[in-house]
């Protein structure tokens, strides 16, 4: 196989994982934007560093405004909450409340489930290549965009 085979593949996936958002978003009266907001938060909670709201706009490319009305749609939908830093109390944190978690549940268990019986013919030694190969793919996605922020200006 072939780098624009891998490429092709790749795309596909990424379409197919919007699509599959957006679906969800829709049944959800959510945003695009909302969603990975969502996603943005709970990663940064998971990693033990809670985001402000400037770090949100800065993930998401968004001007203040922007991710003001995101987070605003979010919180008013239930699923988060600004509060304040307990290490600075001059910094505001964003926090996911249990509606969002377990509107999380609802989006990635069942595709969870599905890439799991997928991948049960790929044994243990596979499994560590393709998880190489998706680690390099996603860190060459964030260095091109990141060059290409740098570039234009952005």
């Amino acid at each position: 196989m072939d780098d624009r085979e891998l490429i092709r593949q790749v795309r596909r996936l990424t379409v197919e994982a919007d699509r599959f958002t957006h679906l969800f978003g829709d049944l959800h009266d959510l945003h695009r934007t909302d969603l990975t907001a969502l996603v943005v938060i709970m990663d940064a909670a998971v990693r033990g560093h809670p985001v402000s709201q400037g770090e949100l706009a800065e993930s998401l490319n968004l001007s203040p405004s922007a991710t003001t009305s995101v987070l605003d749609r979010l919180q008013h939908a239930g699923h988060l909450e600004r509060r304040r830093d307990t290490g600075d109390r001059r910094r505001v944190v964003l926090h996911v409340r249990d509606s969002a978690l377990e509107l999380g549940r609802d989006l990635f268990t069942p595709l969870g489930e599905a890439y799991a019986a997928a991948w049960r013919e790929f044994d243990s030694a596979q499994r560590d290549t393709i998880l190489r190969f998706l680690s390099a793919t996603i860190e060459a996605t964030v260095r091109t965009r990141t060059e290409l922020l740098e570039r234009d200006g952005s």
